[in-house]
């Protein structure tokens, strides 16, 4: 008998995408009427206040924007990782068929946007920045893409959600590989050992998740001291989460229920209202003419379409993949513009990329504005597109 998916954890993700995504706006508008008035050094100072615990062998002292960047961030990546996983074992990417145009078309939407913004800051400052525009947000994307209704095919739904999630995996890659220094190779066999031990769990059955999620914070710590982003242990300890291609309820579906509220209208909420703080003045306006920021605008705003149409369209061509259902090239082309929504993983990269805070904050508001400028023209493109084929 053939075994049954479970889709319910995908419509959670996607239904709670759409609430997520406006909450993000919510909090975006709040940070920046706190950073442009009398409140915003308090904010900072709230940012900057250092709490936890310091001995000689253990140090858990951090500021507060830490905490949340390094700490609760990596919970983020923890469901984004149990994400990924899922659908490798029984989603859009469990087969090469499946996840073929996908992944060509997120290949396309990271490669072109980080070339674009080399180009043009060949030779500056600014060039650590290249990873900036490769990111999609997905949150964003899908409750942009779910405001549509039946005007898009649900076949693009999904093929969005893949998208994103193997864009999410090529900025987790970006991160670790490219914005990682002093490498500590002590904490980094630590975090080596622990990893090995969640594998063993998972090998011989071991499904109760607090046997995971104990080491796992224990791994964040090791991870965190060896140089590696923190962030990156929750993708680390999601692979290491139980799974099942059938539809009894697996630990990694359970912990992924468990994460999606509080992920999506807290945790990402939480890291839009400290880091989107953003002093706006004339100053701020011309600074998206600089390098830095057209490369960001460039890669985002034309870049990601464009790889992600062309990706896509040489892979139909040679006959390797096949548009996703009830389609057209029209379709795909709205939704690379959505694809060039960056948001929170752009941020997050830009918060990485530079030291001054002068970089950072030029690339925030970029990336801001160019978020909203894609996500609007992406859903007036296929709000377009879905009234003509209702006319047909």
């Amino acid at each position: 008998m053939a075994k049954l998916i479970n889709l319910k954890p995908f419509k959670e993700f996607l239904a709670s995408g759409q609430v997520g995504g406006i909450l993000l706006l919510f909090c975006v508008s709040i940070s920046l009427l706190i950073a442009n008035t009398g409140f915003s050094t308090r904010f900072e100072e709230f940012l900057a206040l250092e709490w936890g615990y310091q001995n000689s062998l253990i140090d858990l002292r951090y500021a507060n924007l830490l905490w949340i960047n390094d700490g609760l961030m990596a919970i983020f990546f923890l469901l984004v990782g149990l994400e990924i996983k899922r659908e490798l074992v029984e989603g859009e990417l469990s087969s090469p068929k499946k996840a073929a145009m996908p992944v060509f078309a997120a290949i396309g939407g990271m490669l072109v946007p980080a070339l674009l913004f080399t180009l043009i800051n060949l030779d500056k400052e600014s060039a650590g920045g290249w990873g900036i525009p490769m990111a999609t947000d997905i949150a964003f994307a899908l409750a942009i893409i779910s405001l549509l209704g039946k005007r898009v095919p649900a076949s693009l739904k999904i093929f969005l959600a893949a998208l994103a999630i193997v864009d999410d995996l090529g900025a987790i890659l970006v991160i670790a590989i490219f914005y990682t220094q002093n490498i500590h190779f002590e904490y980094l066999a630590y975090s080596a050992v622990i990893l090995l031990m969640l594998f063993a769990f998972n090998y011989f059955g071991i499904k109760r998740l607090i046997f995971y999620l104990i080491p796992g914070l224990l791994l964040w710590y090791c991870v965190h001291h060896s140089g590696i982003h923190a962030t990156i242990a929750g993708v680390l300890l999601a692979f290491t989460i139980p799974t099942n291609p059938v539809k009894t309820t697996s630990p990694l579906e359970k912990l992924e229920h468990y994460l999606l509220k509080p992920v999506n209208f807290f945790i990402m909420p939480l890291f839009a209202l400290t880091n989107t703080n953003i002093t706006l003045n004339g100053g701020l306006l011309d600074g998206l003419f600089s390098p830095l920021s057209l490369g960001i605008i460039s890669g985002l705003l034309i870049g990601k379409p464009l790889g992600v149409f062309l990706f896509s369209w040489i892979s139909v061509k040679l006959g390797w993949c096949v548009l996703p259902s009830q389609s057209n090239w029209k379709h795909l082309l709205g939704l690379g513009i959505l694809a060039g929504i960056g948001f929170t993983m752009s941020i997050f990269i830009a918060l990485l990329s530079f030291d001054k805070p002068a970089f950072q904050t030029e690339a925030k508001f970029a990336v801001l504005i160019t978020s909203l400028m894609a996500g609007f023209i992406g859903f007036q493109f296929l709000k377009q597109i879905g009234k003509k084929a209702s006319k047909v």
